[in-house]
């Protein structure tokens, strides 16, 4: 389709309302679907950032008792 002028584009042939409300409303689409998917995945990482945490302490914490009764096996046989 050819238009004689940029104002006969932004017309479309009279179907403007139509054809540039559906342009953007893909384009609020895309666009809310883009930063969607950028925030879920921050939060995903900091979810998993936030278990490795919690493991890295209770292993930190299960390493001190253990080594906390050994100590003590150790004072009884001595």
């Amino acid at each position: 389709m050819q238009f004689e002028s940029f104002s006969d584009f932004l017309n479309m042939g009279g179907y403007a309302f139509y054809v540039w409300l559906s342009f953007g409303l893909s384009a609020i689409l895309l666009i809310s679907l883009v930063i969607s998917s950028n925030n879920n995945h921050k939060a995903l990482l900091n979810k998993i950032a936030q278990q490795q945490s919690r493991e890295n302490k209770l292993r930190k914490l299960a390493k001190q008792r253990q080594n906390d009764a050994s100590s003590d096996v150790q004072e009884v046989v001595s």
